[in-house]
């Protein structure tokens, strides 16, 4: 067997594959978020340690032999900044993705020129919950934080070292920090340009392969285990996205919106992540919500998640003239346009309007958010879709009607895991089946009937965003 372990935003995943990609056994554990202050957000790196450790614990537990995994492989939630000490502990709360804390920072880049010209050498747009202005905050305004860490880390990484003592990150986590996409090597010039050369030794070292070594300790102790790629990439591997062209929904905390190239670009409006591949790239558009701004709609509201479909199936398309924009995060937005100050808005509300339409205005105004990042990564090709918010067929129709191209729902569960163990076993030499491991299990095609009203709806939305 090989085992996956995708460690995200909200919880710790462990998945257990057996060699013809069907899955053993899973075991899950909830992560929390601590919100400190006003626009901050941190985890606790111990938690999330703990958390995988008692997952991998409870597969075995459950029945899965530790004699019979093959290889292990890790994923996890990409950005923020997990600071460590020397022995890989942490050195400080570490800061969430979503933390908005570096805002005005980010927002004196972009006047000052640092932003622009960080995206025209990465292929990166800096965001306030990104490593650099993270680093770049912390080292203005609490440096002794800094000097009490040994390694300025992402989550994957920072479990790596406490599960095997190996100090190191791989190209994916690598390429949205200080790294030039074209060389795949860290540039000191990017540094410098973030006022940050003399914290250059807080950067682990960048390794061509996956990062790999043993488990030390725990059910699972001599595992072989490979670090990468992050969860972006992790998951279109994991649902078969490695076609030129193609490209991944995630419908998970964040829209995020993905499409794989074989020719760097870095023109176009600043937005989004270029992300380094074995051959070529992800062209990453990660919406800052997803799925939590349906949750939030859906309080709002009063109804249940089970209720949704129901919900759909009352308000026609178009929800009667309602539009959202989905701008939730405390950071603002950061995909298909950077703009810390962007924040949501339900227009075209009157008194004919009932929870159903604002509910399916939720909907559509998530998956236009989609389709603008789509258009701006370069999709051209097929799309797969997975994450957490796929367990609705009426939602998953919604999307296809607004891209104008079929779904293939990609082979769950826990793609993000699937995409890990796969890499393990490259990294490892095991033979696998890739195309079965990642075979589609339902498509869903677009109305085409709806095509004018949709776009009808699309430059709606448009207007509305560039009004604002």
């Amino acid at each position: 067997m090989i085992v996956g372990v995708d460690a995200g935003t909200s919880g710790v995943k462990a998945v257990a594959f057996a060699p013809d990609g069907e899955v053993v056994a899973v075991e899950s554990r909830s992560l929390a978020l601590a919100h400190p202050g006003p626009g901050q957000v941190e985890q606790d790196a111990e938690t999330v340690v703990a958390a995988v450790e008692e997952v991998l614990d409870r597969l075995v537990a459950g029945g899965v032999r530790a004699d019979e995994v093959r290889a292990a492989g890790l994923t996890g939630q990409g950005d923020g900044l997990w600071l460590l000490d020397e022995q890989g502990r942490p050195a400080g709360p570490a800061l969430s993705w979503l933390d908005g804390r570096a805002t005005p920072l980010v927002d004196g880049w972009m006047r000052d020129g640092t932003f622009e010209e960080l995206f025209r050498r990465t292929g990166n747009a800096a965001f306030p919950g990104a490593g650099a202005p993270l680093l770049a905050h912390l080292d203005r305004g609490s440096p002794e934080t800094l000097d009490r860490a040994a390694t300025a880390a992402r989550c994957k990484d920072m479990i790596m070292q406490r599960l095997t003592g190996v100090r190191a990150t791989d190209l994916s986590d690598a390429s949205n920090l200080f790294t030039d996409p074209r060389t795949r090597t860290r540039d000191a010039d990017l540094l410098r340009l973030c006022g940050l050369e003399h914290r250059q030794g807080l950067l682990p070292p960048v390794s061509a392969e996956l990062p790999a070594g043993e488990i030390l300790g725990g059910a699972l102790g001599g595992v072989p285990l490979s670090a990468g790629p992050y969860d972006l990439p992790a998951c279109a591997a994991g649902a078969g996205v490695t076609r030129p062209g193609d490209g991944l929904l995630i419908i998970g905390t964040t829209l995020a919106c993905e499409v794989v190239t074989d020719h760097l670009d870095l023109g176009g409006e600043p937005a989004g992540q270029t992300l380094c591949l074995p051959d070529g790239w992800l062209r990453a558009m990660p919406a800052m919500t997803g799925t939590a701004a349906l949750d939030w709609l859906l309080g709002l509201v009063g109804a249940r998640h089970d209720e949704l479909g129901a919900l759909l199936g009352q308000s026609p398309p178009g929800a009667r003239g309602v539009r959202f924009l989905p701008y939730l995060s405390p950071s603002g937005e950061r995909a298909p346009f950077v703009e810390p100050a962007a924040r949501g808005r339900l227009d075209g509300l009157e008194l004919a309007v009932t929870k159903a339409d604002v509910v399916r205005a939720g909907c559509e105004g998530l998956a236009f958010a989609a389709r603008h990042c789509f258009e701006a990564a370069g999709l051209t090709g097929e799309v797969a879709v997975c994450g957490g918010g796929t367990g609705s067929e009426d939602w998953l129709q919604i999307f296809a009607d607004a891209l104008g191209r079929p779904l293939r729902l990609a082979r769950g569960p826990e793609v993000g895991a699937r995409g890990a163990a796969l890499a393990a076993a490259r990294r490892f030499g095991l033979a696998v089946d890739e195309a079965a491991w990642t075979a589609g299990t339902r498509w869903y095609e677009p109305r085409h009937d709806l095509e004018e009203h949709y776009r009808r709806y699309l430059d709606d939305v448009r207007n509305l965003r560039s009004s604002l």
